[in-house]
C-alpha cells in the first residue's frame, strides 16, 4: 500500500487517507459516502475482459457524472478468464476480493496476489499497462472494483 492518495474528495467532504489510517473503517467511510451521493439502479451483467462477467453500476448511462467516481463493477471470472493486459491512466482503482484470488502484474514489474478480504489500491497517474487474472488453482475470482478520478494535479 505504498501509493495511497493523501485524501479523497467526495462532494464537499475530504476523507484523509494514508497508510496508518487505511483500515476497513476508512474503506467503509468511502463506501458510505459513495452510497450517500448516488441514486440506485439495477446493474446489468455484461462481458468484460476474457471470460469475465461484470455488473456495472456507476459508469452506466443512468449513473454518470458522479465525479470523482468513474465506475463501480462487481466482477466474476472463472480461472480461464480474467482481465489481460490493458491500460489505465489518470485514475485510481480500488479492488476488493470477495472470493478466490487475483494475480496482478504491470509493465513496471510490480506483481502480487490478493485474496478474500484483501484490498488493492492502484494509482495510474501517468499511465500503466497491467493485468488482473484469477489464480488458476481457484474455482473463480469474485470481487468489486471502483475507479476514482484523479485531480488534474495528480495526473503525473
Amino acid at each position: 500500500m505504498s501509493h495511497l492518495p493523501h485524501e479523497l474528495y467526495i462532494g464537499q467532504r475530504s476523507l484523509p487517507l494514508n497508510e496508518s489510517s487505511f483500515t476497513h473503517g476508512s474503506v467503509r467511510q468511502v463506501i458510505v459516502a459513495l452510497l450517500q451521493n448516488l441514486d440506485f439502479v439495477l446493474s446489468n451483467e455484461q462481458s468484460e475482459g476474457v471470460g469475465a462477467m461484470v455488473r456495472r453500476s456507476i459508469g452506466r448511462p443512468e449513473l454518470r457524472n458522479h465525479d470523482p467516481f468513474l465506475m463501480l463493477d462487481e466482477f466474476d471470472s472463472d480461472p480461464t478468464g480474467g482481465f489481460p493486459d490493458h491500460p489505465h491512466r489518470a485514475f485510481e482503482t480500488v479492488t476488493y476480493i470477495l472470493e478466490g484470488q487475483v494475480q496482478h502484474g504491470d509493465f513496471a514489474g510490480h506483481k502480487g496476489s490478493i485474496g478474500p478480504g484483501d484490498l488493492q489500491w492502484m494509482t495510474a497517474g501517468g499511465g500503466i499497462v497491467h493485468s488482473e487474472m484469477p489464480v488458476k488453482s481457484q474455482t473463480r475470482a469474485h470481487g468489486l472494483q471502483l475507479w476514482i478520478n484523479l485531480p488534474k494535479e495528480r495526473e503525473e
